[in-house]
Parts: C-alpha cells; sequence; structure tokens
C-alpha cells in the first residue's frame, strides 16, 4: 500500500492532505459522516460505518508516516 491513489480515490501522499489543511479528525469525520467532493474528480464518499475509529487512527498514523517519508509536512492551510 502506498497510498498513491487509484482510479477511484484520491493520493493520500498530496500536500493537500498536509495536516494544516486536513488535520487528522477531517479523517475521522470522512469515516464517519461522508465527505462531499471538492478537491479530486471521484465523487462523494459515503461514510465507511464498518471502519472503526481504532482503525480510522490506524489509517491516519500510517498516511502521516508515508507524508512524512515523503517531504509532506505541517503547512498552515489559509483560506
Amino acid at each position: 500500500m502506498t497510498a498513491s491513489g487509484t482510479d477511484r480515490g484520491p493520493p493520500l501522499v498530496h500536500d493537500i492532505y498536509n495536516p494544516g489543511h486536513h488535520a487528522d479528525p477531517a479523517f475521522f469525520s470522512a469515516a464517519k459522516f461522508g465527505v462531499r467532493q471538492h478537491h479530486w474528480p471521484y465523487g462523494n464518499m459515503p461514510p465507511q460505518p464498518q471502519v472503526s475509529e481504532d482503525q480510522v487512527a490506524a489509517i491516519v498514523r500510517y498516511v502521516r508516516e508515508v507524508q512524512i517519508a515523503n517531504g509532506i509536512q505541517y503547512r498552515p492551510h489559509h483560506m
């Protein structure tokens, strides 16, 4: 697993997901409630009730580790 995206979902190893733009709680919210399409052309993501909070936490840890390994760091988001 590389978090580099597929034809069905976005790359999580991308600066748009740096912790200053998408903080860890955004991942928990997306899994619990789903998320409207806004950065990528993949359509809305539905809620993922089969994924536990512990599993989301493990996913977030993994994504952050892969991001760091690829030079993606916290940058403040300015609207």
